[in-house]
């Protein structure tokens, strides 16, 4: 899979706008972008980490107790700091801020709990393509500059619900959505969302890893130029 931006983004959900907000721009850092309206009842307030989006979405209604997806924590290369820094948001979700390099990481990583690392090997290996290098905690495969890092868990969510609290899926910008999305499809590669055309602002599908956490495949006209 080739990237039309050499960076991932990570999505996240909750109902606790105020005390999110003030979470993640003050004693995280991150950069606040705009707002981008999604659906009555749900905004996306976007962020900027070196040019990964983190994407907190914020829902008018509340959202359902549901068991956590598999991303589990957000790591962030931070120049300044002599050593690593591990928080955690209002709603529990873990962050780590860390000196550039630490544990290879030199922009952003993602933490993903999986109940066979074997098949997630293969999935991010041999069907999406990406390189893969090792880490502290076990493999870890390049995505441009981001990472994520897979830690076995045999307890992992099987499954997870994309509209609930928490960390609920990353991106990938890719720039043919359709021909990527089909030829996925025709590796056994499940689908979560067919692709769809939101606007003029981008077009995008959803794909399940083996455990079942969604991976958002989006082509943005802000960053090909056009969505055809």
């Amino acid at each position: 899979m080739q990237l039309a931006k050499q960076i991932i983004d990570v999505g996240l959900s909750t109902n606790d706008l105020e005390s999110m907000l003030r979470f993640w721009q003050e004693d995280v850092g991150l950069r606040f972008d705009h707002v981008q309206p999604i659906r009555r009842g749900q905004k996306q307030y976007r962020h900027n980490e070196q040019g990964s989006v983190i994407k907190l979405n914020h829902h008018a209604e509340p959202l359902p107790e549901a068991a956590p997806s598999g991303y589990r924590e957000l790591i962030i290369a931070r120049e300044g700091l002599q050593k690593p820094r591990r928080m955690a948001d209002p709603d529990g979700n873990r962050v780590q801020l860390v000196p550039p390099g630490y544990d290879g990481v030199t922009q952003i990583a993602v933490t993903v709990a999986v109940r066979s690392l074997s098949e997630h090997r293969r999935f991010y290996g041999d069907i999406l393509g990406f390189s893969e290098q090792s880490w502290s905690d076990g493999p870890a495969f390049r995505l441009g500059d981001s990472f994520v890092l897979l830690q076995e868990d045999r307890a992992a969510t099987v499954d997870p619900i994309r509209q609930a609290r928490g960390w609920r899926y990353i991106t990938l910008q890719i720039s043919d959505i359709d021909a990527v999305h089909d030829e996925l499809r025709s590796k056994g590669v499940r689908e979560g969302l067919a692709p769809i055309t939101l606007g003029d602002v981008a077009r995008i599908s959803m794909i399940l890893d083996p455990d079942g956490n969604w991976i958002e495949l989006s082509r943005r006209a802000s960053i090909v130029g056009s969505l055809s």
